[in-house]
């Protein structure tokens, strides 16, 4: 009857004595012992008592209880059933930004203790619990926001990268160095907002997808020499022409240089602008209407019959060669060559086909056109294994002996009767 009684009081809105308390929490009912373990209105050492308890529901209302005393959060933090771990981590993480400076000297270590050992859980979910609660506290502890940041897994590390003001650019350069997971760098790529050291070293990675995210992120801030080489590197990048078009604050050199570029879907885009200065709006038009017209004559006559063209006109130099292969005119690129050289263009694609980087080297040094032009076509037009391609040698000159690379033109013309 007075346990009864004693029941019914717990679940009334008045208060339980402190013997009433310590009765309940030896009840034999797993129940009681949660509700009472849910009450923020009982003695600290009661609940510390409860998170020993046999039922893990009992543990889990001690674990969100913010009248716990943190020896018991303390005790939590190692307890054996992964949810009471994980509404702990919560728990903790939402009362970091609420210690006050003498808080920060006793129960604040405590806090910070619990929220080192959740950091290093075994159990991936508690350390994603904490993160995402973390992820924008601006008073997180350092050390912990650190080993998040660095977790294996991406559903830990990337809400903080991406988030996180704790961390500053010396932390967020020195992971990058670390060569962490793409979905890590782009994490990084998308914060507000990425200082021009940060995105360099985002830059120097060559991760294509964390790139992207960058030129899509209008707080990136980018150093106009980087953004120079981004949009010559886009050409083979075709997801980091739209973000480049997009981006704001554009210098008129990157402006005109993408008009020269970019894929005709976007030079709409490039040309409707209205951020950008009349006199750069204008010089992008009146490069769109040139390449739009240059592309009309070049369809008229096709690739070979243009380089012929330009080859009786002595026109067809290594510059415009470069231009066009910096533009992806892949095709004009060969027809060039094949012009250039005398050789069927039946050769050429044999050398393109078969990804020779010996047979593209010989047949460059036949067209007369230089060893560093062929490092660029076997790249980009042959497709040669960067592991494969044939560099210059220190003088700047072929890689092969004369014979070799005569050699190599009579057996791609044997390959192609």
């Amino acid at each position: 009857m007075v346990l009864d009684d004693l029941r019914r009081r717990l679940r009334s809105t008045t208060g339980v004595t402190y013997e009433e308390s310590r009765e309940l929490a030896r009840h034999g009912d797993s129940e009681v012992r949660r509700q009472l373990a849910s009450r923020t209105d009982i003695r600290p050492e009661v609940l510390y008592f409860l998170a020993d308890d046999t039922s893990a529901d009992v543990r889990r209302e001690i674990a969100t209880n913010t009248s716990s005393p943190r020896k018991a959060d303390l005790k939590l933090a190692s307890d054996a059933d992964p949810e009471v771990r994980s509404e702990l981590a919560v728990k903790i993480a939402r009362l970091v930004p609420g210690l006050t400076a003498n808080e920060r000297d006793s129960v604040g270590r405590m806090t910070y203790e619990v929220l080192e050992l959740l950091a290093r859980d075994e159990i991936t979910r508690v350390r994603q619990v904490l993160a995402e609660a973390l992820k924008d506290v601006a008073d997180a502890p350092p050390e912990v926001i650190r080993r998040l940041a660095r977790d294996i897994e991406l559903v830990v590390s990337m809400p903080v990268l991406e988030f996180s003001p704790v961390l500053t650019d010396d932390d967020l350069i020195e992971i990058i160095a670390s060569h962490p997971a793409s979905g890590a760098l782009s994490a990084i790529s998308r914060r507000d907002p990425v200082n021009e050291p940060v995105s360099e070293a985002i830059v120097d990675t060559h991760d294509v997808d964390a790139v992207a995210q960058l030129l899509g992120n209008p707080s990136a801030q980018i150093r106009e020499r980087t953004l120079d080489l981004l949009i010559e590197e886009s050409v083979e990048r075709p997801s980091w022409q739209e973000p480049l078009v997009r981006r704001p604050r554009l210098p008129e050199k990157a402006a005109r240089r993408l008009a020269q570029m970019v894929a005709e879907s976007l030079l709409d885009v490039l040309s409707q602008r209205d951020d950008l200065p009349a006199s750069t709006v204008e010089a992008v038009r009146t490069e769109v209407h040139r390449r739009l017209d240059k592309k009309g004559a070049i369809e008229e006559e096709g690739p070979e019959q243009l380089a012929r063209r330009l080859h009786r006109e002595r026109k067809l130099n290594e510059k415009v060669i470069a231009e066009s292969l910096r533009k992806g005119s892949h095709d004009f690129v060969a027809a060039a060559i094949s012009v250039r050289a005398g050789l069927p263009a039946q050769t050429v694609a044999k050398a393109v086909e078969s990804k020779s980087a010996k047979g593209i080297v010989a047949l460059m040094w036949k067209a007369g056109l230089s060893m560093s032009l062929a490092v660029d076509v076997q790249k980009r037009v042959a497709k040669v294994p960067l592991t494969l391609v044939l560099k210059p040698t220190d003088s700047g000159g072929f890689p092969l002996r004369d014979d070799e690379m005569e050699w190599q033109l009579e057996f791609l013309s044997d390959l192609t009767g």
